[in-house]
């Protein structure tokens, strides 16, 4: 990942001083390029030494969130509602599409997943066989290999998804099989709430896990994609290879 200070500068670049509006939770707020790099700047001061990936979630930004991410040096970029998300991509200028990652990490619909396999590189909300099995029809349909993450909800949230642990134990062999798909990893939503220690608990209960189906099913899962705007310190410690962070890189 380049830093501010490591990127060159081009013809089209944005000026750094140039205030980019964007659409933050239904209202218009502006944000400068100097903002992002500098939060940007400071994420990766917090992860120095680390190899993680940064995914920018610019799901409640508009295009120019995006555009503003890339222009300070990031190559991922998380959304989560299908419909939405697929009209900002289609604006996106070319280069700024080929260059770039997009995950694709909110619930998803087994009747969007056509479209969500040919506008997302990544999916990182598996939680069900159903959905596995969408995503693979699919994803044959278009002659592509999808990477996918499997999400887990080892909270308890009922009102979040996500396999609990022993369904997936129980359904990860079909998965795995399933043409058309790269599994990855496992991808998992802390609570809110949750302080300190029980965030590592949880974190290290996914890491462990992970671990776990490698053994069990002679499988690799080099991706756990844990950690948040607020929680993405205690993530790293637990071994977080992705962390989703939105609010920290544009507000």
């Amino acid at each position: 990942m380049l830093t501010p200070s490591q990127k060159g500068t081009s013809e089209n670049s944005l000026k750094d001083e140039r205030l980019i509006p964007v659409n933050s939770w239904g209202t218009e707020v502006e944000i400068s390029q100097t903002l992002v790099n500098n939060n940007l700047h400071e994420i990766q001061t917090n992860i120095a030494h680390s190899k993680v990936k940064i995914v920018a979630v610019t799901k409640y930004y508009g295009l120019s969130a995006i555009l503003a991410g890339y222009e300070a040096g990031i190559r991922d970029f998380g959304e989560s509602r299908a419909v939405d998300a697929i009209a900002k991509l289609e604006k996106l200028p070319e280069n700024v599409r080929q260059n770039s990652t997009f995950h694709f990490i909110g619930h998803l619909q087994s009747n969007k997943a056509e479209k969500v396999v040919k506008h997302f590189d990544v999916i990182e909300s598996i939680d069900s066989l159903k959905i596995a099995r969408a995503v693979s029809k699919a994803a044959c349909e278009l002659n592509k290999r999808e990477k996918v993450l499997l999400q887990v909800n080892n909270a308890g949230e009922e009102q979040k998804s996500g396999y609990r642990k022993d369904v997936l134990r129980a359904e990860i062999q079909e998965i795995i099989s399933l043409p058309g798909l790269d599994v990855r990893g496992l991808m998992n939503i802390a609570p809110i709430d949750a302080d300190e220690a029980k965030l590592a608990e949880l974190f290290k209960d996914i890491r462990e896990f992970r671990d776990e189906l490698e053994r069990s099913f002679n499988i690799t899962l080099p991706e756990l994609s844990m950690g948040m705007s607020n929680d993405y310190k205690i993530a790293l410690r637990e071994g977080a290879t992705i962390i989703r962070i939105g609010r920290k890189l544009f507000k």
